[in-house]
């Protein structure tokens, strides 16, 4: 019958703070929260993760972007003394053209060639040392920026790892996909290309200003008046082109977001045959994306026609200035020719300064997208004083688990499990069954440390799991998904994720306890087979009896299955049930089942209903009973008639 649940007690706390978990698990089996009901949704409320940029705190792109630069600060300082170098190079040139009007063509003339062939020297060494630095330029600000990107690239990768569960099932791995490609290629851009484009102006500017007003106060002067309208140019095209990138860069996250989820689910999308559909819905997003490409380019063409009539409007006006000048012996002819290639060095570059700011505008937007990826936090953040378990008592490896006054309610709302308190001892293989919702997966993510608790504690052998450093609390808590997933490698690298250190005879040895060294040998290449991208190589059952034999090798003291069989034909079940015998002996063992076949096994049974356990005993006493369990367990014998 049904037991009275002495350690089991339930309250209705009320005013209690809400976990940080997000809304909606998402879990392999489908539950979302307890008792059937539908958590509100991301989209019921102004939630960041619904928009492609996650809130970026203030400050947070600069400090970004000093960070990557700071350990190569003398690589930076040196691509920077080369481009000034390089740049004081380059405009030796129109002084000497001006040196060869005004100096050396008249000398020739009376028969001196020296300071022509001076002049030609000369201009062939600025030349020669011009190229010589450019070069130079390119090799170390190539490796800067390559450093920088692999820096960067590298951030992304680690911090996404870091981050929680909650934000994988809430941020798409679509998202990710485009912060470190798209996003990152857009900076790759800016520092390949952009930022020498802006030294160059920036440098051509000063260089050619301080020439100009040398040679000639006026027109220098003038020269310099010119530029004030084509900072308010630049000045409206930044602006506006802002707005454009930023939407441009949401665009392209969606576009590899809609590709990436129909790519992943191409087998349902051909089964219920969602290619028009799926084609539709990817040439909206598409389109959208196109247009704001076709946006940028005629943000783009409007400024560089603006800055073209600016610079041809006061080069004309400048020569035809300086043209009456030297026609009434004011101005000399090489000082003109001088001034004249001066202003086409100043103003030429002005249109590769809107490339720069389209390269600027793209990598600004993304650097922000990224800054505000990078900002996110766990939800489950490691101990400040981290403990150790301690020894473990007896010959089995199995530890006492404690839920105490645990609640867990979502981010949004919908409280998934209420207030209650449930011990498992050391050793014992508990079932836990009920309908979807129920809050199954909750209490096994609960027990992995996937999320913290709103309220209550979840005790390992006395000692709280936020207490743990999350690699010894890996160790001791292994969780087992009916998804078995695998990862591209040999099948004894992924037998020996959980002990990357464990020898082939450890790796063999766990598979034939499991009963998976049979097939494994069958494989063309054995233990070194490549299961490929998800493990597409082997079927479910064969994936699942590798991911048994990877959490027997990792020897866990707390071993947790969620729905481990319930993708499986009746053979592949067997065969997992008698590796879960063997995986289970002497651990404690959470088992989250649908099939009451997986059930046969369990010390204990818990039925779950709507976030609380409403039976609790052996297999035995409840289905000699009337409560749910044994109406599940006639129903399913009923089933199997």
């Amino acid at each position: 019958m049904t037991a009275p649940f002495p350690k089991l007690s339930a309250s209705s706390e009320q005013g209690r703070p809400r976990s940080t978990a997000p809304a909606g698990e998402n879990s392999a089996n489908g539950e979302d929260t307890a008792g059937g009901r539908s958590a509100p949704g991301p989209g019921t409320c102004d939630d960041p993760f619904d928009r492609d940029t996650l809130p970026t705190p203030p400050g947070a792109t600069g400090t970004l972007l000093r960070s990557l630069l700071a350990p190569l600060r003398a690589r930076t300082l040196l691509t920077c003394v080369l481009l000034l170098l390089q740049q004081a190079a380059v405009q030796v040139g129109p002084l000497l053209v001006a040196y060869a009007l005004d100096r050396a063509v008249p000398a020739l003339r009376h028969g001196d060639h020296g300071p022509l062939i001076a002049v030609a020297v000369a201009y062939l060494l600025s030349a020669a040392t011009a190229g010589g630095l450019q070069y130079a330029f390119i090799v170390a600000s190539a490796r800067v920026n390559q450093d920088v990107l692999l820096d960067l690239r590298g951030r992304i990768f680690r911090h996404a790892q870091a981050l929680s569960i909650d934000f994988h099932e809430r941020y798409t791995s679509g998202r990710l996909i485009s912060r470190s490609t798209t996003d990152v290629e857009s900076l790759r851009e800016l520092l390949s290309e952009g930022l020498q484009e802006l030294v160059t102006v920036i440098l051509s500017f000063v260089y050619i200003s301080a020439m100009l007003l040398w040679l000639d106060p006026g027109l220098g002067a003038v020269a310099v008046a010119s530029l004030v309208p084509l900072y308010w140019l630049i000045r409206l095209y930044r602006r506006r082109a802002g707005r454009i990138f930023r939407r441009r860069s949401t665009a392209i996250a969606a576009v590899i977001v809609k590709f990436a989820e129909t790519m992943n689910g191409i087998r349902p999308v051909r089964a219920f045959r969602r290619e028009e559909a799926n084609d539709a819905g990817f040439r909206v997003l598409n389109e959208r994306h196109a247009r704001t490409n076709g946006d940028a380019l005629l943000e783009m063409a409007r400024y560089v026609t603006g800055s073209r009539l600016v610079a041809n409007t006061a080069v004309a006006g400048i020569v035809l200035w300086g043209a009456y000048r030297v026609a009434e012996g004011s101005l000399a002819l090489g000082v003109l020719a001088a001034a004249v290639l001066y202003l086409r060095r100043l103003y030429d570059p002005i249109d590769r300064l809107g490339m720069f700011l389209n390269a600027y505008q793209s990598a600004a937007a993304s650097l922000e997208k990224i800054a505000g990826l990078l900002a996110q936090t766990p939800s489950v953040p490691e101990p400040s004083t981290p403990r150790r378990l301690p020894p473990a008592e007896g010959d089995h490896p199995g530890r006492e688990v404690v839920f105490e006054g645990v609640r867990f309610a979502y981010r949004t709302g919908g409280e998934v499990l209420p207030s209650f308190s449930l011990t498992l001892p050391a050793g014992q293989t508990v079932a836990v069954v009920g309908a979807t919702g129920a809050g199954k997966s909750t209490l096994a993510k609960l027990l992995a440390r996937f999320y913290d608790p709103s309220d209550g504690r979840v005790l390992l052998d006395g000692v709280d799991l936020r207490d743990l450093a999350l690699p010894e609390l890996r160790r001791g808590v292994v969780m087992v998904t009916q998804e078995a997933f695998l990862f591209s490698g040999t099948i004894a690298e992924n037998i020996a994720i959980g002990r990357p250190d464990a020898s082939r005879e450890e790796i063999e040895r766990a598979a034939k306890a499991i009963g998976a060294h049979d097939f494994i040998s069958a494989l063309p290449e054995g233990y070194d087979t490549d299961v490929r991208k998800r493990g597409g190589r082997i079927s479910a059952g064969q994936r699942q009896l590798v991911a048994f034999a990877r959490a027997l090798l990792a020897d866990p003291a707390v071993l947790i299955l969620d729905e481990a069989t319930s993708s499986l034909d009746i053979p592949g079940e067997r065969a997992v049930q008698r590796a879960m015998v063997t995986v289970l002996r002497g651990r404690t063992a959470v088992v989250i089942a649908h099939r009451l076949s997986t059930v046969e096994i369990a010390d204990r049974v818990l039925v779950m209903e709507g976030g609380r356990i409403v039976e609790d005993g052996s297999p035995a006493e409840l289905i000699a009973g009337t409560g749910r369990f044994a109406d599940l367990h006639r129903a399913w014998r009923d089933s199997l008639a």
